[in-house]
């Protein structure tokens, strides 16, 4: 990176602009997952006949999210799929398709412009094994880490063998982003999208916990790369509370040989936490060097000018700021390499 200090989105969202066809590979019937493009900038998520969610253009054209980051001063966006698509119930040979299909697709959507758009694949978490293989043969390709969800039919981030991918993810130097999705009691958060607002953070702060409680770092490398969506959730603000139980109660200390707040400095979280106060807080937990830009782009509760909050922010230094924008995911995913 050469020149103005640039700006990284670590966090921004892709859905491919799949033929119903193409999702039937899911055998998902009337739940087939396909884009219907309307031909005027706007389009649907589709779900069978079915619309699920109304979209427009820059979500799977290549030239229009360009031009949308020209007007937004996006230097750089690190894509990953809609996480809705991570198809983990599937059978692993259906899952390492699907995969392989959409690493393509995303492929071929930065080849317009390789240098300011930079993908990651997705894998078929549900078989570790297929999931190392495609990951290997996806950042050969030129995806730049993989994206994740932070739980598998059930299983959190500590289950063996998910251990046992962010494993392999460190050895062989691929940078994880944990991305919350299919999010728990749903049946009591049926409005006021309470499971964006609530199911989110709550599980990306589960997942964190269910590293450090767990002693997971213990056994991880320390040089995996990790990174958290959505500020890490609830983490910075409920971890005075963790630490708390840890130094009271020896059923959450029982795992974990260090206080919780001692393994912040085992991953990093993106921006996307919507306040300074926030912000802040984030800052404090984390330090300058493990928040790195993320919008949740081009979704409507994402950040709308996209590192706005970073480059308004009353209490973060120049160096901060340069760092949160593009320094530190310049560093975490190697985009200079």
């Amino acid at each position: 990176m050469t020149g103005a200090a640039p700006r990284i989105d670590i966090h921004s969202h892709f859905y491919p602009k799949l033929t119903r066809q193409q999702g039937e590979v899911l055998e998902l019937g009337d739940q087939t997952p396909w884009l219907r493009d309307d031909g005027d900038g706007t389009g649907q998520m589709m779900e069978g006949d079915r619309e699920y969610r109304p979209v427009s253009a820059p979500l799977w054209d290549a030239s229009a999210r360009l031009s949308q980051m020209d007007e937004m001063g996006t230097t750089v966006q690190v894509m990953s799929v809609t996480p809705m698509l991570f198809a983990y119930a599937s059978a692993p040979d259906v899952g390492l398709r699907w995969a392989a299909m959409l690493n393509d697709i995303a492929r071929d959507m930065c080849e317009l412009d390789p240098a300011r758009l930079r993908s990651l694949c997705q894998v078929p978490l549900q078989d570790v094994d297929a999931a190392c293989v495609e990951v290997r043969r996806a950042v050969d390709a030129g995806h730049v880490g993989v994206h994740i969800g932070n739980h598998v039919s059930g299983r959190n981030m500590d289950d063996p063998e998910l251990i046992r991918f962010l494993h392999f993810c460190a050895d062989e130097d691929i940078p994880v982003l944990v991305h919350p999705w299919d999010m728990m009691a749903g049946e009591r958060m049926t409005r006021y999208m309470l499971k964006w607002l609530v199911g989110m953070p709550a599980e990306t702060h589960l997942a964190i916990l269910s590293l450090v409680l767990s002693g997971a770092f213990e056994r991880l490398p320390e040089h995996l790369k990790i990174c958290f969506t959505h500020g890490g959730g609830n983490f910075a603000a409920q971890i005075g509370r963790v630490d708390n139980a840890w130094h009271r109660r020896d059923i959450v200390s029982v795992d974990c040989p260090h206080p919780p707040s001692t393994y912040a400095s085992r991953f990093s979280v993106d921006s996307a936490v919507f306040s300074d106060d926030a912000l802040r807080l984030l800052t404090a937990t984390m330090g300058e060097d493990r928040i790195m830009m993320g919008s949740d782009y081009p979704f409507p509760l994402g950040e709308i000018e996209p590192g706005k909050l970073i480059e308004d922010s009353e209490h973060l230094s120049p160096g901060a700021k340069t760092k949160m924008l593009g320094s530190n995911a310049d560093r975490f995913f190697s985009l200079a390499d």
